[in-house]
């Protein structure tokens, strides 16, 4: 059974060099499209991308909405089809126009990949996205123990990330030197630590309770004072594994190195929530619960604007597109106490952030239409 072929092995190297170089993609997005090719090669039991035709497309579209998830079970979502038929499309109309291709494929043949305009209207669908309210998310980090270093770790870490709103990747990277506690920041320094598009910002602790703030700043003293670690050494390093005495393999304490990748913080993450009696939360879920905070607390729009760029956002507009659903709960209670509300200074507060909206969106290119 053929397993690879070699035509188009070189091809696609040579499509995962122009992704990652000239157009700038991250490791994981060049993985999900080597990940899609492989689904289709596999499907055509490797046959040459040369002898590509519209009719594949169709046939792997169907044969592709029957497949089910490894993990539940279950069809594969709307929106994984229209991921992976995407990145096909992408790919078959980038190699219509290389040599040796372009007199074989038509550039329209990979409109073939297209969802109907209804699959693709669910796989887009914005939908309330669920994070953790914030008491339950102090009742997480209350709930967790610490009689050893990697609990006490453990707890930092989730406290950390609640202080910071940063990214796991981040997290995983970050340096003593880049925690200011006497500033009260953390400094996310593109050249160490791993940010999204490989932005320099600095964070400021959010102000979610002095227990959050004393938990990260035990931590730290103790790598610094007792652990008598330097600037660049991990603020959270991964689990030291050793022989014990039982000659099996066990946790022996804390590893002077960065974890290689976020996969540990979320499996910390999960463990934390199930034993508090809680649904799992993935640490990503911790910005929308921030931003939820934020929309509370921020009274002007240069409050909810420094808000924003704490999150590493350079326009305020990211922050309400992507993270500023309003819970459907607190959707209810705004549209029935309009009928009864009176104009307040809320009401100029809301007043004056709509119009800071409307000028963003206009020097943005973007149009308000009713």
């Amino acid at each position: 059974m053929t397993t690879h072929n070699a035509s188009n092995e070189r091809i696609k190297r040579k499509y995962f060099a122009y992704l990652k170089e000239a157009k700038r993609h991250s490791e994981p997005t060049v993985d999900a499209v080597a990940k899609a090719l492989n689904r289709f090669e596999v499907y055509g039991k490797h046959r040459d991308f040369k002898a590509f035709h519209f009719e594949q497309a169709v046939a792997f579209k169907k044969h592709l909405a029957e497949q089910k998830a490894k993990l539940s079970g279950e069809k594969l979502s709307k929106a994984t089809l229209h991921a992976t038929l995407n990145q096909l499309k992408q790919f078959f109309q980038w190699l219509s126009r290389e040599a040796g291709y372009k007199s074989r494929i038509q550039y329209s043949d990979a409109e073939y990949f297209n969802l109907s305009e209804k699959d693709t209207r669910i796989a887009t669908a914005k939908r309330e996205q669920r994070s953790p309210t914030l008491p339950q998310i102090k009742h997480v980090i209350a709930s967790m123990p610490t009689s050893t270093e990697t609990e006490r770790r453990n707890r930092a870490l989730i406290a950390f990330t609640l202080l910071t709103g940063a990214r796991d990747s981040a997290i995983a990277s970050a340096k003593l030197k880049h925690v200011d506690l006497q500033t009260g920041c953390f400094f996310q320094d593109a050249r160490d630590v791993k940010t999204k598009f490989s932005k320099t910002f600095t964070t400021f602790f959010f102000p979610v309770g002095d227990e959050i703030l004393n938990i990260v700043a035990d931590w730290v003293r103790y790598l610094r004072d007792e652990l008598l670690w330097g600037n660049d050494d991990p603020v959270f390093p991964s689990t030291r594994i050793a022989i014990g005495a039982s000659r099996q393999f066990e946790v022996a304490g804390l590893d002077r190195k960065h974890w290689s990748n976020a996969t540990p913080i979320r499996t910390i993450f999960r463990d934390a929530f199930v034993n508090a009696g809680l649904t799992y939360f993935n640490p990503h879920s911790l910005r929308n619960t921030l931003v939820q905070l934020g929309e509370t607390t921020c009274k002007t729009p240069e409050a909810f604007k420094a808000w924003s760029q704490n999150l590493g956002h350079e326009k305020v507009m990211t922050t309400f597109l992507n993270y500023g659903e309003v819970a459907y709960q607190r959707q209810g209670e705004i549209i029935k106490g309009m009928a009864t509300s009176k104009q307040d200074n809320r009401a100029m507060e809301a007043s004056e952030l709509a119009k800071a909206l409307m000028l963003e969106m206009r020097n943005n290119g973007m149009e308000m239409r009713v």
